[in-house]
């Protein structure tokens, strides 16, 4: 009896894990990106985690960015870390600013934190 209470406990916990993994490797608890461009403001200054494919990358001295897609839109994302290669998985955090404004559009970037990132 105490080794069929064993194994119920032992396949309990290996449920637990791979719950744990497939949640986090499927984005859970990161901001969708469409969320963010929807309702600029809301994300204003606030630290978010994204998850999504890299699908273009720059960078040109100083400047490095690359931009993230995932099924409800794309952001780019400046970095001062090396880049990630296009079509690579990612999952960043980073704080959402105004690039710049002109009229009604808005570009947004994410600054990813350079201690935390990905």
């Amino acid at each position: 009896m105490e080794h069929f209470r064993n194994s119920v406990l032992s396949a309990r916990f290996l449920f637990v894990c791979l719950f744990l993994l497939t949640c986090v490797s499927c984005g859970i608890g990161t901001t969708k990106i469409g969320d963010i461009t929807k309702h600029p403001r809301d994300y204003a200054d606030r630290e978010v985690t994204i998850s999504g494919e890299v699908v273009e990358t720059f960078s040109l001295f100083v400047v490095r960015y690359f931009i993230v897609r995932d099924d409800s839109g794309e952001i780019t994302v400046v970095t001062q870390r090396p880049l990630p290669a296009e079509k690579e998985k990612i999952k960043v955090k980073g704080t959402v600013k105004e690039a710049f404004s002109i009229g009604p559009k808005t570009a947004l970037v994410l600054v990813e934190n350079a201690k935390t990132g990905r």
